[in-house]
């Protein structure tokens, strides 16, 4: 499949100049619902992935650039022995603690921002299909939703999704559970879906899913303005 024509930045600093040039579309879901699986699956078909939680645990990871920043609000004992975040340390603050998660969206925020802003119109001038942005709180963002033009949301019963976390995260049960109670519910992620990518643990069935949407953006994008 041809690339779409390149996409000259009116205002690279800004998605929203990104509108109305190529389709932009959201996708979202619980934890352990299989967002990175159905965003390769779109990356292997031609679609731009901006993926915002890879972009959070590349500045928090050795030498990150969020990594002295947190080091200073909260102490050294934060860094692991690589330099990295110590995540399961700061989760297990700033669910206690709210005031420290305030701080440490503070610092991780903005970063993120200018890095998904970065990679989102490097996507567009190369001329990609059309851009997935992955946000695994999206449904919680005003802003998001403004933005894009197509939200996806991957679902499958909780059950699978706490099987999934426990065995990927090696975490347990309660803290799994607790995870999925601080996102919005499985109900309310769903009634703002444009479309449901179900994903019970059949590979094929996934992909199959998958292909089919891509092609239903690919025929939604033709009636786009040409950008050169």
């Amino acid at each position: 499949m041809a690339p779409n024509p390149p996409v000259t930045p009116a205002n690279p600093t800004d998605l929203k100049a990104l509108k109305g040039q190529l389709p932009l579309i959201g996708l979202t879901g619980g934890i352990g619902s299989g967002k990175t699986t159905v965003s390769t699956l779109l990356s292997q078909l031609g679609a731009g992935i901006v993926d915002t939680d890879l972009i959070a645990h590349q500045i928090t990871a050795p030498h990150g650039k969020a990594i002295a920043l947190i080091k200073k609000e909260f102490g050294p004992h934060f860094i692991d022995p690589n330099g990295a975040l110590d995540r399961a340390k700061m989760r297990a603050l700033v669910f206690e603690d709210p005031h420290s998660r305030e701080i440490l969206e503070r610092i991780t925020h903005p970063l993120i921002r200018e890095e998904t802003i970065s990679q989102a119109w490097n996507l567009a001038k190369d001329g990609c299909a059309y851009i997935v942005f992955v946000v695994p709180l999206l449904i919680e963002s005003k802003a998001w939703l403004e933005l894009i033009d197509h939200l996806v949301v991957v679902d499958c019963p909780e059950e699978i999704q706490i099987s999934r976390v426990m065995q990927r995260s090696n975490l347990t049960r309660p803290e799994v559970v607790r995870i999925l109670n601080a996102q919005v519910s499985r109900e309310e992620r769903l009634s703002h879906a444009d479309t449901i990518l179900q994903n019970n643990g059949n590979f094929e069935e996934l992909s199959n899913q998958v292909h089919l949407f891509h092609q239903k953006i690919l025929d939604s994008a033709k009636g786009l303005p040409t950008s050169s």
